[in-house]
């Protein structure tokens, strides 16, 4: 307060805070909360004894797949009671594992299956924890295998954003690192020399991959022009007919038929020459089949796609297939089989597929299926009590670790769960409404801090935030120095979280935040509970408004003084102990050593 003349300053001191008080960017005590010990699974007991902290929210953190698995039913139950005979919330840390379906042999649907089920089962298990409201259950994005390398935002370039790319090849699941490189060229006076992007060497592999396919095909097809240009073009009907007689004699006249039987060895081995060019022509079409199938499911516009069918469509009319699916018997020709080849492979030179693709963009899709999926699963049982699937980023460095991956994946999730509704009969709008409602986005401001060792500055770690914002459901607290997963309480750090907290805005302040202090709880092995409200600037009262958490080493200051002074000497346990139960003399006490009190007829010595 400020007066003419004079000031007059809080007379209490404050001590390190992210969130200084009084504003509205601070976290009131009402939103926080603490996690169970993640390397037990007796939640009943530690929920017990977390409760003594006075947070009103419990995270139940079953990190470990086969801690989660050693749950009780009976004690998710119980810890359902006691969170409504304690008036807290509860919410769960699901099992950290991959969803993608990825491992370090590569990417298998079967082992995405396997997650889909797996996440689907904790969702409905962790129904038993709030039967009545929509308990968060939290999930990583990714995890087990590497995320690609991005150049902090001040260092990117239009079409070069990345240093390291990784990258998964969409037909084999196989992974690999395509980095920045130096090229050399041979040629006339000086050496050329030029640096390629993570980006441009992508093209280059996808360009080169397609490419060696088209060219093997092509190779094949010559090596039935070359067998074809010694042989007699008359025999060509004669071996159509042969080929179709082995396939089907029914199909072949009976005089026909007659000739082939009675060939001579000249015109039998005029036959065999063509037959070895269709070999050839036979493995140019399976490689052909298989290029187009590539070629259309990786195509990136639906132009390109439109295109391929219209290339289809002419290799069909050129092989003589008709639309019942039925064959001319020209189809059987070696040289009509390489006319259609010769069109197919021009074709599909026009086009180039994403044979390779950033591991972000192939783990998004399919890891936006496990949950969808999942949330689906999980709503059809419950309806509007199910659980929400909360989303969380894995430490900078991981694959989907940025605000954008998570903002991506939640919005993917969300049409996967709208696709699946609407295919059992739910109307659009309320699909998107359940989606919305049910899946969304954990922000963990340790986890995001991290990209610090990748050179990024704290206004870009900042501006990450912005990404998941509209989409966020429940946050993370966990300090640390941006280099190691460590989890301190906050202040004890460099996160920025008062600036993240302004990006949240009234979502992240209204949203429960959970307390990941793993790091405190192995060293210091207190709760972590006081130091967070310390440095969150939380009011000590529920109004709102000063004294703050941040100057509880004022308050203590003046309130242990008295305790320790005048109010209670030394002097009055010396001389009273301490218990109750002994009056001091003023009140009828008896002194130690006296024959009675003042109030007994006898005089006190």
């Amino acid at each position: 307060m400020e007066k003419p003349g004079y000031r007059i300053s809080d007379i209490y001191q404050g001590s390190y805070s992210s969130l200084t008080p009084p504003s509205d960017n601070y976290i009131t005590a009402g939103t926080l909360g603490m996690t169970t010990d993640p390397r037990t699974a007796n939640i009943l007991q530690e929920v017990s004894t977390k409760l003594s902290s006075g947070a009103k929210h419990i995270e139940i953190e079953a990190v470990s797949p086969e801690i989660f698995d050693s749950i009780p039913k009976q004690y998710l139950k119980e810890v359902n009671r006691l969170s409504k005979l304690t008036g807290i919330d509860v919410s769960l840390h699901g099992p950290v594992m991959d969803v993608a379906g990825m491992s370090q042999q590569g990417f298998s649907e079967a082992n995405r299956e396997i997650a889909e089920r797996k996440v689907a089962d904790v969702l409905i298990r962790s129904h038993e924890l709030n039967p009545d409201g929509n308990i968060p259950v939290n999930f990583h994005s990714a995890e087990g295998f590497p995320g690609s390398q991005l150049l902090p935002p001040s260092e990117r370039k239009e079409e070069e954003k990345h240093k390291k790319l990784i990258v998964v090849n969409r037909e084999t699941g196989q992974m690999a690192p395509v980095e920045i490189e130096e090229r050399f060229y041979p040629g006339e006076g000086e050496l050329k020399k030029e640096i390629m992007s993570p980006e441009k060497n992508l093209k280059i592999l996808n360009h080169t991959e397609w490419d060696n396919t088209l060219s093997q095909i092509e190779f094949n097809r010559e090596r039935v022009e070359d067998i074809l240009k010694d042989t007699n073009p008359i025999f060509r009907d004669l071996y159509v007919n042969w080929r179709a007689a082995s396939e089907n004699p029914k199909a072949v006249p009976k005089d026909v038929m007659k000739n082939l039987q009675n060939l001579s060895q000249g015109e039998f081995s005029q036959i065999q020459r063509i037959h070895a060019a269709a070999t050839y022509a036979d493995q140019a079409m399976k490689s052909a089949i298989s290029a187009f199938n590539k070629a259309y499911k990786n195509a990136k516009t639906e132009e390109e796609k439109k295109f391929l069918e219209n290339a289809s469509q002419q290799y069909g009319d050129l092989l003589g297939i008709k639309k019942n699916g039925q064959r001319d018997l020209k189809s059987l020709d070696p040289k009509t089989q390489s006319e259609a080849l010769f069109s197919l492979i021009r074709g599909l030179e026009k086009v180039q597929p994403e044979l390779w693709t950033p591991i972000e963009d192939f783990a998004i899709e399919k890891t936006s299926q496990t949950y969808g999926n999942a949330a689906w699963q999980s709503y059809k049982k419950f309806k509007g009590k199910s659980p929400i699937l909360t989303i969380e980023n894995p430490p900078a460095g991981f694959a989907l670790s940025t605000g954008k991956d998570i903002r991506d994946l939640v919005e993917k999730s969300r049409e996967q769960f709208v696709s699946k509704a609407v295919k059992e009969g739910m109307s659009e709008s309320e699909a998107k409404t359940q989606a919305e409602k049910l899946i969304g986005a954990t922000w963990d401001v340790g986890h995001i801090n991290m990209l610090r060792k990748y050179g990024y500055s704290e206004k870009e770690i900042i501006k990450e935030t912005e990404e998941v914002a509209p989409l966020l459901k429940h946050v993370h607290l966990s300090d640390n120095f941006g280099f190691e997963h460590t989890e301190l309480p906050m202040g004890m750090g460099n996160v920025p979280l008062k600036e993240m907290m302004k990006k949240l805005g009234k979502k992240g302040f209204e949203a429960r935040k959970i307390i990941e202090a793993v790091s405190w709880w192995q060293h210091w092995k207190t709760p972590p509970f006081q130091e967070s409200l310390e440095a969150v600037g939380s009011p000590v009262y529920s109004m709102k408004m000063a004294p703050y958490w941040y100057q509880a080493p004022g308050l203590y200051q003046g309130y242990l003084g008295g305790l320790e002074g005048q109010w209670l000497p030394q002097i009055n346990y010396e001389t009273f102990g301490t218990s109750f139960a002994r009056l001091p003399k003023d009140l009828g006490g008896q002194m130690p050593g006296a024959q009675g009190s003042r109030m007994s007829g006898k005089p006190m010595e």
